[in-house]
C-alpha cells in the first residue's frame, strides 16, 4: 500500500503530517509513505491515499469522497492546493478511489500517530 503525505514544514499549522512521518515509517514499514508537493505531478494509484492537514475537524478523519469537503474559494495561484488538484484529476477521469486521512492541526503528534495507524489498519481491511 502506498500513502502520500502532504504538508509544509515551514508552516506550523500544516507540518503535522511531516512531523509524524518518521514514526509512521518505523511503526508501519510495510507501507510505502511518499511525501508529495500538492501541486506537482503525482503517480496515481487506486486507491489514492493521502495524509494531510484539514482545518475545521476535531481529530483525525477518513474522507472517502472529495464531495465531503466544502469548496474553498480560489482567489489566486497561491490557492491552487491539493484539494483543487484532486478534484481536477477526478474530473479528468484520472483519479479513482480516494482516501484522505485528515489531521486536525490542533491535535498532538502522539494522538495523530495513534489515530492514523488505526485508520491505516481500517483502510487495509476495507480499501473500497
Amino acid at each position: 500500500m502506498r500513502i502520500h503525505v502532504f504538508g509544509n514544514p515551514d508552516i506550523a499549522m500544516d507540518a503535522l503530517p511531516l512531523r509524524i512521518l518518521p514514526v509512521l515509517r518505523a511503526r508501519a514499514p510495510e507501507i510505502d509513505f511518499r511525501t508529495l508537493d500538492p501541486n506537482e505531478e503525482w503517480d496515481l494509484v487506486d486507491p489514492f491515499v493521502v495524509i494531510d492537514t484539514v482545518v475545521g475537524i476535531p481529530s483525525v478523519h477518513i474522507f472517502r469522497s472529495l464531495d465531503e469537503f466544502a469548496a474553498a474559494p480560489t482567489v489566486s495561484v497561491h490557492d491552487f492546493d491539493a484539494l483543487f488538484n484532486l478534484r481536477y484529476l477526478k474530473k479528468l477521469g484520472k483519479l479513482g478511489e480516494v482516501r484522505i486521512l485528515g489531521l486536525s492541526p490542533e491535535i498532538s503528534e502522539e494522538e495523530a500517530i495513534v489515530q492514523v495507524l488505526a485508520m491505516i489498519a481500517e483502510i487495509k481491511k476495507d480499501p473500497a
